[in-house]
């Protein structure tokens, strides 16, 4: 039944009784990333404004004082090269073709390693023939010496019958001649026998020198020829023949020679102690030793070489490297009244606590170092304990500066 007017404007009044509708979980979700990012965008510039907080100080680098070290000083200095003492490009000494190369690059072989071999097609015909006339001539001699007993047995039975007189003496003469010349033939076919044992022998060294083999250790830096190719001692052919198979350095006989100005060759003393920096690697210092200096000049350059030895021996030293040698005079002992430690401003150094201290700068932040004070250099002082050369300090510290207090050094004007 339909309601009275009054009974529908009952209906639409607002119950503010009734407890309020549950918060959904996501407006919970929404209201807690909110607070994440006010949170993010407050860290973030903290620490964005915290680095401009850095005290802005003036600074200024400690310089080390003295010679203490006695360490001895360079001469001159020279340039040159890496060279080694024993190299070879190894090539075979019969010209042949080659069937089989066992090296590569840096690749390390002894001494008598096989590098190589040739076809031995030829030289093992010819030790062949070789054997077959050692035979021929060993049997030639088994029938010489049968030949020889039988002369030797008939003389002696002939001997008995010319004192009988039962055979003419001329009978006897030739059988005796007969002998004679056995002997000599005998004697001939064992001198044919040597050579021919000595041809032998020659042809096994003609198959042996198929064999191309390293004369000494060292490590292969070049391969130069490959299987297929003919290769001989001596260039013939044009280009179509290797006078080589591969080149070997003996590492351990690498030293530098390096060119001195003939003005300066005075300042060179043979012994001398001298210092190798490869121009591969700048900062190892590689210490060494002067061998000779080779007494001649180029006329051209105007120049003496000079060979020198390095006392360390490493993989990383090749032939052919660019090297600086430093010639060292002798080390001086230590003069205990030479002044040691730093210099550094006056300005750097301040009382903290009754103490003398300077603030160096460490990774943007001052840091307190206690400091013992020698002399007053102008607008310097010598500080003997506490600071080290190449530490950077700060200029007038003020009050305020306290240790681990970050620091921006201030830029430098800029001058025209």
């Amino acid at each position: 039944m339909p309601s009275s007017p009054a009974d529908l404007l009952k209906e639409l009044r607002i119950d503010r009784s009734a407890p309020p509708p549950p918060t959904s979980r996501r407006g919970l979700w929404i209201a807690l990333a909110v607070v994440a990012g006010v949170l993010v965008l407050a860290l973030a510039a903290w620490a964005v404004f915290g680095r401009d907080k850095a005290v802005e100080v003036q600074t200024a680098e400690v310089t080390a004082i003295g010679g203490g070290s006695g360490g001895p000083a360079t001469v001159l200095d020279a340039t040159g090269y890496v060279v080694a003492r024993r190299m070879a490009t190894v090539s075979a000494k019969i010209t042949g073709k080659v069937r089989d190369v066992r090296i590569e690059e840096g690749m390390h072989v002894e001494a008598g390693q096989i590098m190589a071999t040739l076809d031995p097609i030829d030289a093992d015909a010819v030790r062949t023939l070789a054997n077959s006339q050692v035979a021929a001539a060993k049997t030639q001699i088994d029938s010489m010496r049968a030949q020889v007993r039988e002369a030797d047995a008939n003389v002696r039975r002939l001997d008995g019958l010319v004192s009988q007189q039962l055979v003419s003496k001329a009978q006897y003469d030739q059988a005796v001649a007969e002998r004679d010349a056995l002997h000599a033939q005998l004697a001939t076919s064992q001198r044919n026998a040597q050579v021919a044992s000595d041809n032998l022998r020659i042809a096994d060294q003609g198959v042996d020198n198929t064999v191309v083999r390293a004369p000494f250790a060292g490590v292969v830096i070049a391969k130069a020829a490959q299987p297929g190719e003919i290769v001989s001692p001596l260039s013939a052919g044009g280009g179509f023949t290797r006078t080589g198979i591969g080149t070997i350095v003996d590492m351990d006989s690498l030293e530098v020679e390096v060119e001195v100005n003939e003005a300066q060759i005075g300042r060179v003393l043979p012994h001398m102690q001298a210092q190798a920096m490869l121009n591969a690697y700048p900062d190892w210092k590689i210490p060494a030793e002067v061998i000779a200096i080779i007494p001649a000049a180029d006329r051209g350059k105007a120049t003496v070489k000079v060979r020198v030895a390095l006392k360390q021996k490493d993989a990383r030293i090749v032939p052919d490297m660019g090297v600086r040698v430093s010639f060292l005079e002798e080390a001086k002992p230590v003069d205990a009244k030479q002044p040691t430690g730093v210099l550094a401003p006056a300005a750097a150094i301040v009382q903290r606590e009754g103490k003398d201290v300077a603030f160096v700068v460490v990774d943007e932040k001052a840091r307190v170092r206690n400091v013992k004070l020698g002399r007053t250099l102008g607008d310097d002082r010598e500080v003997t304990e506490g600071l080290n050369g190449g530490d950077t300090v700060v200029l007038d510290p003020s009050d305020k500066l306290a240790d681990g207090t970050r620091v921006r050094p201030a830029k430098a004007e800029a001058t025209e």
